[in-house]
């Protein structure tokens, strides 16, 4: 988390946030808060009012990517989900004014568990609890895919097809927007991936960023899963993809300490992944490269948002995936 993520957070007008909270959710009383999570993705602070803990959204300072970080999609999906097998917080208001705390945000409930962003989270776990968290990990990912859109009032919230075609375009643009050297190995990602676009199935919600370092686990059992900022509509199989370029460090390049979760006891391997999804790992290919690419350019613009905001530059170990993708692709 950047350090002007921690002031926001620090210097967060307390006093406002308070009589919102009152006026829509009536909740009164002393006001507590501290910072959870932040970063390039959205900043998360729970808060606690009068006994009732909750949870507060909004984007980080400076967003940098256009439209990857609109909190209003966040609160729309999971309020849609609601009821559903897909374990999610309850989301209790939408505030769309800037002026309350400097930018728009979204209130939920707050959940108790671990987030497993690095392996030391579920250290100590036998490796038949590995199993079990992992499997249920691939389960939830298959309820999300099983969502009727419709039913859940999601049906018009994105276009049900082209997107692929509009990922590969969408993030290429972001490359451009990002860079601030030339990189062939992306270019080249760029043109591959327009030309061997297979055929997408039958459109899905798509999370966008479904790993082990965004969902929560109580026991072998998960509990929430967060951070649905670039959820859509689309291909399922590009939720796959995404996940399996975070599944351990055996067979790619390491980039996150998440990463390692997966390379525990017990946990399922890529392939089992696939195969408890009902996946062909051949069909899944493609978008395990389009993941890499798409990582490549978000890491890109996080490190284009700190230099802009005079903050540490964060290692460029994604770049190290665009080379990745290419040899995984030939």
């Amino acid at each position: 988390m950047g350090d002007t993520d921690r002031g926001l957070a620090s210097g967060l007008d307390v006093a406002a946030l308070g009589r919102w909270l009152a006026e829509h959710l009536g909740c009164e009383g002393p006001l507590e808060h501290e910072v959870i999570s932040g970063g390039a993705s959205n900043l998360t602070i729970g808060v606690t009012v009068g006994g009732t803990e909750l949870v507060v959204r909004r984007p980080p300072v400076g967003a940098f990517l256009p439209s990857a970080n609109d909190v209003s999609r966040e609160h729309r999906y999971l309020t849609a989900l609601k009821g559903t097998d897909v374990p999610v917080p309850e989301t209790l208001a939408l505030c769309e004014d800037p002026g309350v705390i400097g930018a728009p945000f979204y209130v939920m409930r707050r959940l108790h568990g671990v987030v497993p962003h690095d392996a030391s989270a579920l250290s100590g776990r036998t490796p038949e609890e590995g199993r079990a968290i992992s499997e249920r990990f691939v389960d939830v990912l298959r309820a999300i895919h099983q969502v009727d859109v419709d039913a859940v009032g999601l049906g018009g919230a994105a276009k049900r097809t082209g997107y692929l075609e509009r990922q590969v375009s969408r993030w290429t643009d972001q490359w451009h927007r990002a860079k601030e050297t030339e990189n062939t190995a992306i270019d080249e990602l760029s043109r591959l991936l327009a030309e061997r676009l297979p055929e997408s199935g039958r459109a899905t919600i798509v999370h966008g960023d479904y790993r082990l370092g965004n969902v929560m686990v109580e026991g072998t059992d998960v509990v929430g899963v967060f951070d649905w900022e670039m959820a859509t509509l689309g291909d399922p199989l590009a939720d796959v993809g995404y996940t399996l370029l975070w599944w351990g460090t055996a067979d790619r390049p390491p980039f996150n300490p998440s990463q390692a979760v997966a390379d525990l006891p017990g946990f399922l391997t890529a392939e089992e992944v696939c195969r408890r999804y009902g996946a062909e790992p051949d069909a899944v290919r493609f978008h395990v490269v389009l993941a890499a690419f798409k990582l490549t350019i978000i890491g890109e613009g996080n490190r284009a948002r700190a230099r802009r905001l005079g903050q540490p530059v964060p290692d460029a170990g994604t770049l190290t995936l665009a080379d990745w993708a290419l040899e995984v692709f030939a």
